[in-house]
């Protein structure tokens, strides 16, 4: 009997994932497919028709019993138009059941399909569903099996031939009973959050499969765990194969060659595997091989000669592979049914060779993202006999790629006019020209006759658009429009009638005035993002789009109360440098989605609202700085929060730190720097474990640091700035003694800390200057406690931060001598020692930091000759100036010989006996003079501290 719902149900979850396929699997679903349609058909034809067996009916409702049916907002994205499971119940034949296929002459239940059905809870190993011993087809996709492990059980289905177990919220390893099912054609384990892998192959489970499974047509395993497997682990694939699907696999292998000559081997996805390296085989490629994605992994060096011996290939895809070359002729080598090329985020260079290039069946095309130099071809359009992309001398008509629907060139560094062939490709739907060099006018009217234009970024070039804003311009289809820095100095119309627009960006242009009205016609139903930075816009009215989840309007002129929003889905709100004013709204508690809110450099007073604490479990960052923000800190900061970078630098706040800053475990960046917060230190920081920067600059802190209460405390910390603030005592040694991200300066990988809309940024006073570093690399690390009442030596103990590029323990109480083994931080940039009470000779040993560009020696009691040479030749006299008594250059005293020679490399504290006891002069009297001097100077600081409660002076810059 025909079950019409269960091949509606069945069509809809092809089409619905058909996105997700290679055109082999599709095809595969497709006739199989068929073939249980025949089977039905053939069934209903028969006179005797078998019911479902009671005991299979029983286990089925059994199954779905223990299961409860609820929509999961995690798995909209794949069930959005699907609803949960039919009834059922006992009375009637589960062979009717819209989600069970029967044998049409055992009546046996074969097939059960439950994609997006709504199941939630857990399976276990006694579950009823395996007890369906026939079953040849099972689809548990896109449910909420809660974690629930993939049990052995699923090994017991002898009959198995297609398994899918994909984006239904299992976890643990694949269980190597999996390898059982010797019937099985099709395995598909595809998880979607690519931030949270919960699945696990191991190797030898991988390898049973590959070993095992020799009628296994289609793999797709994708965003699981497969670090531990090995080269090894590919040696054995079945020949049988048409498609291997392992993306995002964490793969750190090396790929065999003999995967690439795989007999039937179609479909080749291997994409997101970072650490995936191997080599493209010379020779005997699989003849069969159509589609070759290896994008985002470690492919790299130059392209093979050999993939011409790919004949069959279709759709190849290596972008962001680090291929390099200065010419890749090799392009001409490619097949003629290429219909799909991405070279996209690779090192290539030189000139496109365009006349080389087989683009006849060409569809989509992607050179982005490299170092491709020189014009794109142009010819006289108007002469269409000899019209030709390539060269209208030589080339034919039937050479343009008049089936092109994506041409992808940004970011390089191509210059010259848009052709005008550009224009008439009648099925151009994305065009992507932005970041480049590109010059000349654009006329809007010629790019309207693209009529199935959907995505168009002009951005940063040196175009000028032209358009008449009178003319009502026909751009139905287009859903991305890019214009970033062409020169705009009006609001543009000509999108008017681009109603399902769902990205603006209109940034750095001299756009002036009101936004238009409008606008908020323009994809009210579709906005996703919106960008109009960096223009001189002044009034924004409520915003209405519901779908918006990415807005920017910062560096503008906004005045007035923030914006009124309407989108519950917000996730990227950045609004600052504006002159926004009045109150944080209450209304930004609902924002549940909220990723990043930028507020900072405007006039927003009041508090700080509470439930920015806690308000959304995804937001990463939190920037109200440079505002007149007042009273204290949100209390409460939920466990479990996501909280990356909070800055609230140069407000009012007030009060002691929210212990809850403690539950902040992702958190890198707390900057609460030029505020009026008065506690002590707040050492329960110390166990979070990606804090990377911690800046409480002008304060009101208080008191001794103390020791570490933990082993290895703030162990990525790589700015510290406690400047201007009243904390006592003695440095901080033991938490010096752990500071692991500052020793290890061989280990840092060069980068810029933020994501994707945020840059984290900081105040850091470097080389004497306040300087706001607009990008943090993670290589920059810095100690600044200067302006305090700290006191005792300077331990010796920092010679172990490997890293530091900036030393600052200026404008304290600290004594003794400069320790010799500071010449030890070879990475050192600055060193700022001024106003303390250090006395002694400057060590020779300084003269070893090769990259030193700033000394502040100053207001001391050093004395001695300067050291002489390397960087030490470059500091003027104000690194020295108000010292007890210092000699030789830069400063006009002139050394003797005496005080030459105690400055030498071998007697640094040691001096010769025989000149220095002819004068009545020894270093052992200095020594007791010192040694007097500072028992009496301990007992009057002790007296001083403890009858007056604090130090009797501090010296804090304003």
């Amino acid at each position: 009997r025909s079950n019409q719902s269960s091949d509606r149900h069945f069509i809809t979850l092809m089409y619905e994932r058909k996105e997700e396929m290679s055109f082999l699997s599709f095809s595969v679903l497709c006739v199989l497919f068929l073939i249980f349609q025949y089977s039905h058909v053939s069934f209903s034809s028969s006179s005797a028709v078998p019911q479902c067996h009671p005991d299979e009916r029983s286990a089925l409702l059994q199954f779905r019993n223990s299961l409860s049916i609820a929509t999961s907002d995690s798995l909209q994205y794949l069930c959005s138009s699907f609803a949960s499971i039919s009834p059922w119940n006992k009375s009637s034949d589960c062979c009717m059941w819209s989600e069970v296929m029967c044998d049409r002459v055992t009546g046996h239940v074969i097939g059960l399909n439950l994609f997006c059905s709504g199941l939630q809870g857990t399976i276990s190993s006694n579950s009823s569903l395996f007890l369906l011993r026939h079953l040849q087809f099972l689809s548990l996709s896109g449910n909420d099996f809660r974690g629930s492990s993939i049990l052995p059980e699923f090994g017991q289905f002898k009959n198995m031939t297609e398994l899918d177990l994909s984006a239904a919220n299992f976890s643990g390893y694949v269980p190597l009973e999996i390898s059982h099912l010797s019937k099985l054609v099709s395995l598909q384990l595809i998880e979607f959050n690519e931030q949270n892998i919960k699945i696990k192959v191991s190797a030898a489970t991988f390898q049973a499969l590959a070993r095992n499974l020799t009628n296994l047509r289609e793999l797709q395993l994708s965003n699981i765990d497969m670090s531990s497997l090995s080269s090894i682990s590919f040696l054995n694939m079945s020949s049988s194969l048409t498609s291997l699907y392992l993306v995002s696999t964490k793969l750190r292998a090396e790929l065999p060659e003999n995967v690439f000559r795989l007999p039937r081997l179609q479909a080749l996805e291997l994409d997101a595997n970072e650490e995936l390296t191997g080599l493209f085989p010379n020779s005997n490629w699989s003849s069969a091989l159509r589609v070759l994605d290896l994008s985002y992994t470690g492919f790299s060096i130059d392209l093979p000669h050999s993939l011409k011996n790919a004949r069959s290939l279709s759709e190849l895809s290596l972008s962001y592979c680090n291929f390099v070359g200065s010419h890749p002729t090799i392009l001409s080598n490619l097949t003629p049914q290429i219909v799909s090329l991405n070279l996209a985020g690779n090192k290539f260079s030189g000139q496109i060779p365009w006349s080389s290039l087989n683009l006849k069946r060409v569809i989509s095309l992607d050179f982005s993202f490299n170092n491709f130099t020189g014009q794109l071809p142009d010819v006289n359009s108007a002469s269409r006999q000899s019209f030709s992309l390539f060269n209208a001398s030589k080339y034919l008509l039937d050479r343009v790629p008049l089936s092109l629907t994506t041409l992808s060139l940004s970011h390089n560094f191509l210059s010259g006019k848009i052709p005008s062939w550009i224009y008439e490709i009648p099925y151009l739907q994305e065009l992507d020209l932005g970041n480049n060099f590109f010059t000349g006018n654009v006329e809007i009217e010629k790019l309207s006759n693209l009529k199935e234009l959907s995505t168009l970024d002009l951005s940063s070039n040196n175009l000028s658009l032209s358009f008449n804003n009178s003319i009502n311009y026909t751009f139905d289809k287009l859903w991305e429009l890019r214009l970033s820095s062409c020169s705009l100095s009006e609001f543009p119309h000509f999108f008017k009638s681009s109603k399902g627009l769902r990205t603006l960006d209109l940034s750095r242009n001299q756009i002036q005035g009101n936004v238009p009205k409008w606008l908020w016609e323009v994809g009210q139903n579709s906005l996703f993002q919106l960008n109009l930075s960096h223009n001189f816009f002044t009034y924004i009215e409520p915003l209405p789009w519901k779908e918006l989840s990415i807005l920017d309007l910062s560096f503008n002129l906004f005045s007035g109360p923030l914006p009124i929003l309407s989108s519950p889905g917000l996730q990227v709100l950045l609004g600052s440098k504006n002159q926004f004013g009045g109150q944080i709204p209450t209304s930004f508690c609902n924002m549940s989605s909220l990723q990043v809110l930028d507020l900072s450099y405007n006039n927003l007073g009041g508090k700080v609202p509470q439930c920015l604490g806690n308000f959304s479990e995804y937001l990463t960052v939190l920037d109200l700085r440079r505002n007149r923000l007042h009273g204290t800190l949100p209390t409460t900061c939920a466990k479990g929060n996501s909280l990356r970078s909070l800055n609230l630098n140069d407000n009012r706040l007030e009060g002691p730190l929210p212990r809850s800053l403690a539950h902040c475990r992702s958190l890198e960046v707390l900057d609460l720097g030029n505020n009026l917060l008065n506690d002590t230190f707040p050492n329960w920081l110390e166990s979070l474990p990606e804090l990377r920067i911690l800046v409480l600059r002008s304060n009101k802190f208080h008191g001794t640091i103390g020791n570490p209460r933990i082993k290895f405390s703030f162990p990525q910390l790589r700015i510290m700035d406690l400047s201007y603030n009243e904390f006592n005592g003695a440095l901080p040694t033991k938490y010096f003694e752990s500071f692991q991200a500052m020793m290890n300066a061989e280990r840092v990988r060069m980068k810029y800390m933020g994501e994707r809309y945020y840059q984290d940024s900081v105040l850091v006073t470097m080389k004497g200057l306040n300087v706001e570093l607009v990008k943090i690399q993670t290589i920059l690390t810095t100690i600044d406690l200067s302006s305090n009442n700290f006191t005792g030596k300077i331990p010796e103990v920092i010679e172990k931060l490997k890293s530091l590029k900036g030393l600052n323990f200026s404008h304290n109480m600290l004594n003794g001598t400069i320790p010799f083994t500071l010449g030890k931080l070879t990475n050192l940039e600055w060193l700022d020692l001024s106003s303390n009470e250090l006395v002694g000779l400057i060590p020779s040993q300084l003269t070893d930091l090769p990259w030193i560009a700033f000394l502040n020696l100053s207001q001391n009691h050093l004395v001695g000759p300067i050291p002489q040479g390397k960087q030490f030749n470059t500091f003027s006299n104000d690194s020295f100036n108000d010292n007890l008594d210092l000699c030789g250059f830069p400063l006009s005293k002139m050394c003797n010989e005496d005080t030459d020679e105690q400055n030498s490399p071998s007697s640094t504290l040691e001096q010769k006996d025989d000149s220095d006891e002819a004068n009545g002069f020894t270093w052992k009297v200095v020594a007791l003079g010192y040694g007097c001097g500072f028992v009496f100077g301990i007992s009057m600081g002790y007296f001083t501290f403890f009858s007056n409660g604090k130090a009797s002076w501090i010296l804090k810059w304003l």
